[in-house]
């Protein structure tokens, strides 16, 4: 199930792309099948041991050619371990809503994607999100140890993109199916177990059926719904190329 859409983010064949927040692989699954460069980072260990099994896997299954670089290393957004633009394009997916000196993770993020590189930075949407703070506290922080710690407005993220020297371009909602079934789990509380109530355990279901067999009606569904809905807010910003102290001043002639 992806959130960021890699046509939008144009990555290429060789391509060296960095998945901050991958979780447990997903993104970085679809550009290693793209044939690009993937080096996945997570904060979380259980998550970049997962990346590091699944990259194993599928090298030996010949999924993915051997010649790709892949790795999985654990960082912190906001201190990331790699030199100056040593990325082409960076997809941030969820994470930045978890992070409490965001200026810095964007920072960092600016310094590490080469110019002309590419980033997709994905948050919760503030419509879905702002109803799930309301429904229970348990579902963010400070309950929710490591959650969410602020709701992002599109005007804030481009803003935000703006200071750190990205040029924000195109974005896009996903996941308009998967909001109502948050909105239910922080209703009858989000830590309960799925099974415990009777809507949230049927929503569960279909959104399995969905991811698994993407059938017609939900992926219809899903397409009205992303507008008003969505649970994901998918923001896509390019890094300029620096201007060049050097570069001669433009001259007029009489």
């Amino acid at each position: 199930m992806l959130t960021v859409n890699y046509d939008l983010l144009d990555l290429k064949a060789g391509e060296r792309l960095l998945d901050l927040g991958c979780g447990f692989g997903r993104h970085s699954y679809e550009a290693l099948k793209r044939g690009a460069d993937v080096l996945s980072c997570d904060l979380a260990t259980a998550e970049v041991q997962q990346v590091r099994n699944l990259m194993r896997m599928l090298v030996s299954e010949g999924e993915v050619d051997t010649s790709a670089m892949t790795a999985a290393v654990q960082a912190d957004a906001a201190r990331l371990p790699f030199a100056d633009d040593s990325f082409d394009k960076i997809v941030a997916s969820e994470v930045l809503e978890h992070v409490h000196d965001d200026a810095t993770a964007f920072t960092e993020l600016a310094r590490v994607l080469r110019p002309k590189g590419r980033l997709a930075v994905t948050v919760p949407a503030w419509l879905s999100e702002t109803v799930c703070w309301k429904l229970s506290s348990d579902y963010h922080a400070p309950a929710a140890v490591g959650g969410h710690v602020r709701i992002y407005r599109l005007s804030e993220m481009r803003r935000k993109l703006r200071h750190a020297g990205f040029e924000p371009g195109r974005w896009h909602h996903a996941h308009g199916l998967h909001t109502p079934y948050w909105w239910l789990r922080c209703a009858v509380g989000p830590n309960r177990e799925i099974g415990d109530n009777r809507l949230v355990r049927g929503y569960h279901r279909l959104l399995e059926w969905d991811i698994v067999k993407q059938p017609f009606v939900t992926v219809a569904a899903e397409r009205l719904l992303n507008p008003v809905i969505g649970k994901s807010l998918v923001v896509y910003a390019d890094k300029p190329l620096a201007a060049s102290a050097d570069k001669p001043l433009a001259t007029s002639s009489a």
